[in-house]
Formats: structure tokens, sequence, C-alpha cells
């Protein structure tokens, strides 16, 4: 059942060719980073910098903010170079919480299963995709990989999606895109995108939050229909 709380059918399978899949806070878990980027980072910014940790988060979250939706923002070794820290090197410290989200692989393998060309589309940086993927084993699953960064913009942007379309020649009406992000969506639906599903439990550790302007799932479990 769909967090609306009804049972309609949320895609019809027959109608779509290609799937997208956000990573962070869609197929995996995102309390791996909020509590890397909100606690752990500002906590290491504060012993190097040697201050309270309330005042390093707050300054620490200020640069966040300032760059949010942009390539910068998920760009670690912008993030390295800005806080004089080693944040790849960080990651790995704590990629014990990487964690994928209930019913993904099933989901994965439901989809190549009816023949869709399964693709992950992602902001995250090369280097998190490769500290994550080591744990979360999910790229067996996908036809394809891309990164934002190597389209050059953000998927927030809407340049983004007529360069991705390009790279991967999917029939915009015929694709489905799974994201957390409410502004990717956004551009996904100018962009003119057939398929929009938002997850609305991003983390395991924070409140399921439905959109009220795209159908909405807790798990993929609720996608899989062979009728």
């Amino acid at each position: 059942m769909s967090v609306s709380g009804n049972n309609k059918k949320l895609v019809d399978w027959q109608r779509i060719d290609t799937v997208l899949l956000d990573m962070d806070g869609t197929l995996l878990d995102r309390h791996f980073d909020d509590y890397f980027w909100l606690r752990y980072v500002p906590e290491n910014y504060a012993l190097l910098h040697d201050m309270e940790i309330e005042e390093a988060r707050r300054l620490v979250l200020a640069k966040f903010d300032r760059m949010e939706g942009t390539l910068a923002w998920c760009n670690l070794d912008y993030w390295s170079e800005v806080l004089d820290l080693d944040i790849p090197a960080l990651k790995r410290k704590v990629d014990s919480l990487v964690a994928v989200h209930p019913h993904v692989v099933e989901f994965m393998e439901f989809c190549r299963e009816i023949g869709k060309e399964v693709c992950l589309v992602t902001n995250a940086h090369r280097k998190t995709l490769e500290i994550k993927m080591a744990r979360a084993s999910l790229l067996p699953y996908c036809h394809q990989v891309v990164c934002a960064e190597e389209i050059g913009l953000a998927k927030e942007e809407a340049g983004f999606w007529p360069r991705l379309q390009e790279r991967l020649a999917y029939a915009k009406q015929r694709t489905m895109l799974a994201d957390d992000t409410e502004r990717v969506l956004d551009a996904a639906r100018a962009h003119g995108l057939g398929w929009l599903i938002h997850v609305a439990r991003a983390s395991s550790r924070a409140p399921v939050k439905p959109s009220p302007n795209y159908p909405s799932i807790q798990f993929f479990q609720e996608l899989i229909s062979k009728e």
C-alpha cells in the first residue's frame, strides 16, 4: 500500500521502458548522510579548530546551505578543501552506517526480470559512489550509472535532464524516476518524464514525509506488480 493510504496502482509497467533511480535517500538510507554531514563532520571540524561543537555545527551547516542544490554540494574534493578535512577518509571511517533500504534489491531484480533498463542517476560525487557501493553492492543491478558531475549540472537544474536524455537515449513518456527530493522531481516533470515517484521514507530515523505533489511510497515493494 502506498503512503497515500490507497491501493491504486502507482505505475503501469506496460508503459515504462526505463527506470531512473536516485541513490541517497531513495535506494540507500539517508541516515548515513544525515549523521555524517550534520554530526560527524562538525565534530571533526570542531576538533581541528579547537572550538565548541555547536559553534562548529553552525559554521559548517551555513556553508552547506549556501551550496545546496549545486554540484559543489555533493563534491567531496570541494568540501575537503573548504573545511580542511579529508572528507573521503572520514566517510570511510563510518561507512558501516551505509545501508540499503528494505525491498530495494527485490525491486531492482523485478525491474530487470520484466525487461526494464535500470539506471542509477545521482548527484553524489564519484568518490561517494565508490565508498557506498563498496558496502551496498547495488551496481550489478544497474545497466548504467550516471553521476551529475559527468553531466555538469545537478539534478535540480533544468538543463540536467536534456543532457541526461541525450546520454541515455530514453523515451521521456516511457521513463520512470524515483527520488526523495521534490526539487529533482519538479525538474524531471518540467522535462516531461512520464512517471514520477516520491520516496517518502528517505531515512529510517526520520518521520515519513509524503509529497503533496507526487505519488509517494515508503518501500519499493509498493511498485512491484506483475499485472
